[in-house]
């Protein structure tokens, strides 16, 4: 490696790439939070089966992703390699998420086709925003500090944005369906969800504008070479498997959310609340991560961040005593947990594709953002179907529309492991790989803060 130095980014030009968390955020929250009640509880599908029906989808997302990071990489578009997959990709992300609850509510078969085709649509359109989105740290700055102030911009945003989505979109389907009917509900909050994703993708296109570029030759090789090389890099490898075990502890986190809200917690908004609870320290200590890690170095605050994730998820196990206020303070330590685990790796994965660009001379960065996403989707894919998994185990009984029904007591114990104990043991594991991530000793034994040496394309 070798040394480097880069102009700080314009805080403009932060408060633009940050402005793309608001789809991502959302996007990675909602279908997460509501499509598997969506299916079980309106459109009385089985909890197993309906599980697969969430997973699918996003399992399409970790063959389709390297492929989107390989095109981007490609690209000679005048207006940017990455920029114009933002607009093009996130535009029809926003319509086809509205398309998802737009479809029949009978017969049942009909009705689950049509999910599954959108959400296939849906995912589609994602990659192609998400992967080269991601990509873009390290092709903006050298400096190896400033990827994590620009990605603590990002986290900030990533946090409001869950924050908006994740309460507000039960409200909607609540408010709506109490009025009319839960499936009106859902198409309305479908529309409304689809309006933030296009706001946040128009504000990543339009403030990303003025961004420099850093990119370096783009590598050759076919799809197979790349990937085979981008899996023996062990800094790149550790870090995606520890980020993988933790996207599918939070997917399984966050799809029992609405389950504990009305059965643990009686509904009333709890699900709201503990989004609120979950996502609000995410905004004060955010900055703190980032300052230590100028202190210590990424990887140990991530080793710390993740040891507040675990902590919070086993605290959400007094979900059992329908105690709304303890949940709320283990959601809060979740949170806190999660904002770190978001800061660290996102500022860690440019470090690691800059390194791997400076010993090789060749760009994969879209490569490596490729597979990282695929993993991340796959975790949060897996997250959803354990949760099912886990409701099916314990005996959950489905329904459709406003129907009640009473859960059996093994549904109910089933509902708060999946939310806490199940999530936290993932999480626990993850750090086995954490701990073999390298690149900031080697970085710290050499003195030198950044790995690149390109000079920024005009």
């Amino acid at each position: 490696m070798s040394s480097a130095t880069s102009a700080p980014l314009a805080p403009a030009v932060r408060r633009g790439y940050a402005l793309g968390s608001v789809a991502t955020g959302t996007f990675g929250t909602v279908p997460g939070l509501l499509l598997l009640p969506y299916l079980t509880d309106t459109l009385g599908i089985a909890a197993g089966l309906a599980g697969a029906m969430v997973f699918l989808p996003k399992a399409w997302d970790v063959v389709l992703n390297p492929v989107a990071g390989r095109i981007s990489d490609r690209s000679t578009h005048p207006l940017g390699r990455r920029r114009p997959f933002l607009l093009r990709a996130g535009v029809l992300l926003a319509i086809a998420f509205a398309l998802i609850f737009a479809g029949p509510e009978d017969p049942t078969w009909l009705a689950g086709s049509w999910v599954v085709v959108m959400f296939v649509a849906c995912a589609s359109a994602y990659a192609f925003f998400q992967v080269p989105y991601v990509a873009m740290p390290a092709e903006m700055t050298l400096d190896y500090d400033e990827r994590t102030r620009l990605m603590t911009w990002r986290v900030v945003v990533l946090a409001l944005a869950i924050l908006l989505s994740g309460a507000t979109a039960p409200l909607v389907v609540d408010l709506v369906g109490d009025a009319t009917s839960e499936a009106t509900g859902y198409r309305v909050m479908g529309v409304y969800i689809g309006v933030v994703l296009l706001l946040g993708v128009l504000g990543a296109y339009v403030g990303t504008r003025r961004a420099p570029d850093y990119g370096v030759a783009t590598a050759g090789g076919t799809m197979r070479d790349q990937l085979r090389l981008v899996a023996q890099a062990p800094d790149f490898r550790n870090l995606l498997i520890t980020f993988v075990f933790q996207a599918l502890g939070v997917g399984a986190m966050l799809a029992g959310v609405a389950y504990a809200s009305d059965n643990l917690l009686d509904g009333g908004g709890a699900a709201t609340f503990l989004f609120v609870a979950f996502v609000g320290p995410a905004l004060v200590v955010t900055p703190l991560w980032e300052r230590l890690a100028a202190r210590r170095g990424k990887r140990y605050g991530y080793v710390v961040a993740s040891g507040f994730l675990v902590l919070g998820m086993l605290g959400l196990l007094v979900t059992l005593s329908a105690t709304p206020s303890l949940a709320y303070a283990a959601a809060a330590v979740v949170g806190i947990g999660y904002a770190g685990a978001q800061v660290f790796p996102m500022a860690m994965i440019p470090d690691v594709a800059a390194e791997h660009a400076a010993r090789t001379g060749e760009n994969r960065i879209g490569v490596f953002t490729g597979v990282w996403t695929a993993g991340e989707t796959l975790g949060l894919a897996i997250g959803p179907g354990l949760y099912a998994l886990v409701l099916a185990l314990g005996g959950y009984v489905s329904s459709r529309g406003e129907t009640d029904v009473a859960q059996p007591d093994s549904a109910v114990t089933a509902i708060a492991l999946g939310i806490s104990v199940v999530p936290a043991i993932i999480v626990a594991l993850s750090l086995l790989w954490l701990r073999r991530y390298t690149l900031d000793d080697r970085r710290a034994a050499l003195g030198e803060p950044t790995p690149t040496t390109q000079e920024p394309t005009p």
